[in-house]
């Protein structure tokens, strides 16, 4: 059996933090190897097999991570012993908060943007899906915003990791999603470029990891304090997932945190 190799942060003590790569599991295809989504299409005994597979590599019951139904909005739930197991309470979820030692909370990506956050004077964590999508809608933001509700967090005691994503260089959009980038006030000078493409005519392409830095700072959070990973999941498909790629259906990367006691 292939050892497990995710992607470990060292946000912190008493903190595992990490996303998945595609080493490791049992899952054949565009799926290979390591995918523990179960709404994408892939096998449902592989994905049960690589659960159970992350699950010993964290040391918990498979129960006890928890991944949402994700639908690229800005629904942010609180997660802890009463309701982690809750299909319906993960049902149109893109980032959790939890303060609840032993429960991993995660989120799957292939080329959007996975953010961890860490509270070091709470011990509380979030995770948090941001498409282009909830970029623009801010949803990290609005889960730090949550934070300072649910768990007392103040920005400046936080720190957060910007997981493997697409990049500048490969996240080609049309002129329908600049334009939603620049109607909702993102500096576009500072986060797009005009790249030449295939059909002669030049197009945006958009800095999603650093649309997410610029907000995580903006809420507070000193710079010193942001991890960026720096990797892009178009470039390294063959380490990660990437939609683009591999098309829609293929695996995903979970990207999670857990705290511990």
């Amino acid at each position: 059996m292939k050892r497990l190799h995710p992607l470990a942060y060292p946000i912190a003590e008493r903190v595992t933090a990490f996303s998945t790569t595609r080493h490791g599991g049992i899952s054949t295809g565009n799926y290979a190897s390591m995918n523990i989504t179960h709404y994408c299409g892939d096998d449902a005994e592989a994905v049960k097999e690589n659960r159970r597979r992350l699950a010993s590599w964290l040391g918990i019951d498979e129960k006890r991570i928890v991944l949402p139904r994700q639908t690229h909005q800005t629904e942010v739930r609180l997660i802890d012993e009463t309701n982690y197991r809750s299909t319906d309470f993960l049902e149109g979820v893109d980032a959790l908060v939890t303060t609840t030692p032993d429960i991993c909370i995660g989120i799957s990506t292939a080329d959007c943007i996975p953010i961890i956050i860490y509270d070091r004077a709470q011990h509380a964590a979030a995770a948090i899906h941001a498409g282009w999508r909830g970029t623009v809608a801010r949803i990290a933001q609005k889960t730090i915003r949550q934070m300072e509700q649910w768990c007392g967090s103040n920005p400046e005691s936080l720190h957060a990791v910007i997981g493997p994503g697409i990049s500048l260089e490969a996240f080609e959009v049309g002129d329908e999603v600049f334009d939603a980038f620049r109607q909702a006030g993102f500096l576009m000078d500072s986060l797009a470029k005009r790249f030449p493409a295939s059909d002669v005519k030049e197009k945006w392409h958009i800095d999603l990891p650093e649309c997410n830095r610029q907000q995580l700072t903006a809420c507070g959070i000193p710079a010193d304090n942001i991890l960026l990973s720096r990797i892009c999941t178009y470039t390294n498909c063959h380490t990660f997932f990437s939609a683009r790629r591999l098309g829609i259906h293929s695996g995903r990367i979970f990207t999670g945190i857990m705290l511990h006691p």
